[in-house]
């Protein structure tokens, strides 16, 4: 099983990119995704942007992740 994850982009460099995933800064390739740029999200799968997504879609999808995250505290 895969997990890609929604992330903002905060600063460009050649073809690599910070990004905010939940408050922790990493760096990322953008070479899968060059039409990529600062205040997108992107889904970022083994330290690749796959994919743009709309804004709207980045913050549900961090919202079911957050929910997720609650619901495994709740259990324990």
């Amino acid at each position: 099983m895969c997990l890609a994850i929604p992330a903002l982009i905060k600063s460009i460099e050649n073809e690599e990119a910070d990004v905010d995933m939940g408050g922790i800064t990493r760096r990322i390739s953008l070479r899968l995704t060059p039409q990529a740029k600062v205040g997108d999200y992107v889904i970022i799968h083994t330290g690749y942007a796959i994919n743009i997504l709309d804004q709207h879609e980045a913050r549900e999808t961090l919202k079911l992740f957050d929910q997720l995250a609650k619901a495994a505290e709740e259990e324990r």
